[in-house]
């Protein structure tokens, strides 16, 4: 885990980073429902999952959501914070097996309305598997402080 010290003015609309990989196991998806109580039979039931749509046991998207968002947490910045998350969708299943990446692209920068010394950056998180498949989208809000102008007053 690195340190980078980004105000947000520093943040460029248009960046784009990538995560390493990780590989969905089995054992995610099990210590996954025993923490939520999710053991719905789509996720615990290989026998039942077979005759459905997919033919196999799918990841809970609240786990795909998770695991996206913590490959995403390699740099601190200490001038930053998160600030909540929109739009999360699950686009496709993943399974045991798969192995995703996210894909992170600074999407908007914007002043936030009742913090005048900070803004809003939104991050735009796709977690793509090793077919290339956009998996789940959604968008990080940062509430990133803003460099001090004058006199010490943050504007």
């Amino acid at each position: 885990m690195t340190t980078s010290d980004q105000y947000f003015e520093d943040y460029q609309l248009g960046a784009v980073r990538w995560t390493g990989g990780r590989t969905i196991t089995e054992t995610d998806i099990v210590m996954h429902a025993g923490q939520t109580g999710d053991f719905y039979p789509h996720h615990m039931d290989a026998e039942w999952a077979k005759a459905q749509e997919f033919g196999q046991r799918i990841a809970h998207g609240t786990l795909i959501f998770s695991v996206a968002v913590g490959m995403t947490a390699s740099v601190v910045n200490p001038l930053a914070f998160s600030y909540g998350y929109d739009h999360v969708r699950f686009l496709q299943p993943v399974f045991i097996g798969d192995t995703l990446r996210v894909k992170v692209t600074v999407k908007e920068k914007r002043d936030h309305p009742r913090h005048p010394g900070h803004g809003v950056v939104v991050e735009a998180l796709e977690a793509v598997n090793q077919r290339g498949a956009i998996v789940l989208v959604c968008d990080h809000l940062l509430l990133a402080q803003k460099r001090a102008r004058g006199g010490g007053e943050h504007g």
